[in-house]
């Protein structure tokens, strides 16, 4: 509140009633609750695991750093680690590729049926992930796939190893993984897309800039927020997949699709090794941090995201 006194402005605080200050923090207070129970304790719990070999079936002894020393000899946890940052890295590119180019092409009202390809293009983001990875084992599987049994009945020849070869799996795992989710994230630059002027377009198209020079220097300068909320949900979106992978290649062959999320689940629950799947989580939580800063640093140069 600002009044004035001998010609120059003064700052009054006031304190708020009830309406303005409890009132809202008890709306909070739920979910507050919520967050503090099932993110804040848990995150200390488990980092509190992390320095202690604990099972359901062991005594927790502290023991350090001795389980983030064993990670670094731990073999398969290290495939693990580059099995999904490649993951990662290609599927966050090539979601913010499609679900930009999707947005584009439905963002204009220019298209008959427009609102129905939105929709269309949007369901399989609503579907579970344990659905989709059964669906697309069903598609792409190697003798019982629809896929393979197309192409055995035109050649004649064997099927191709979609999902158990590991290179092709990796593939099928991105690709499935992009079409499943792009709809989501187009939505994001479609509501980013319809924030910017008009009279921007107009102002360009006047002075004859091409579709691609508009693009560079208008569409893409002002999506970068919504650039930087999808590059981030993605990041984190993609290190914490986990019922895709498994309903589709169970991690394999071998461990060509195995990922940390994954890794976590079989050394806490299957080997009762509470202490070490805590300092991989520990890790990944790292490992999605500094993705997210250096995403943060890059796109935000300026400080500026509005």
């Amino acid at each position: 509140m600002k009044a004035k006194k001998d010609g120059s402005d003064v700052r009054i605080r006031t304190k708020g009633n009830f309406n303005q200050t409890l009132a809202p923090m008890l709306f909070l207070l739920p979910n507050m609750i919520i967050f503090l129970l099932f993110i804040i304790i848990p995150l200390f719990q488990g980092l509190r695991m992390a320095f202690m070999d604990w099972g359901i079936f062991v005594e927790p002894q502290f023991i350090g750093l001795e389980n983030f020393k064993d990670l670094f000899h731990d073999e398969v946890f290290l495939i693990t680690v580059k099995n999904t940052i490649v993951y990662s890295f290609l599927t966050v590119v090539l979601l913010t590729v499609v679900s930009l180019c999707l947005a584009l092409m439905l963002s204009r009202n220019s298209m008959k049926g427009e609102r129905v390809f939105r929709a269309v293009f949007y369901i399989p983001s609503l579907l579970s992930m344990i659905a989709v990875g059964i669906a697309w084992r069903f598609i792409l599987g190697d003798e019982l796939g629809i896929i393979n049994y197309v192409i055995r009945s035109i050649t004649g020849g064997p099927g191709v190893q979609w999902l158990t070869n590991g290179t092709l799996a990796m593939m099928c795992v991105i690709i499935v993984s992009v079409w499943a989710s792009s709809g989501y994230y187009m939505i994001m630059f479609i509501s980013g897309l319809q924030a910017i002027p008009g009279e921007l377009y107009e102002a360009a198209r006047i002075d004859g800039s091409s579709a691609w020079s508009t693009f560079w220097r208008i569409t893409l300068p002002l999506l970068k927020s919504t650039v930087l909320v999808v590059l981030v949900l993605a990041t984190i979106a993609s290190f914490k997949a986990y019922e895709l992978i498994v309903t589709m290649t169970k991690g394999g062959p071998g461990y060509a699709t195995k990922f940390i999320v994954q890794q976590v689940y079989q050394v806490a629950f299957q080997e009762d090794r509470m202490g070490y799947a805590s300092a991989m989580s520990m890790i990944l939580m790292l490992i999605i941090g500094i993705f997210t800063l250096v995403q943060f640093k890059v796109a935000g140069k300026d400080g500026q995201y509005d």
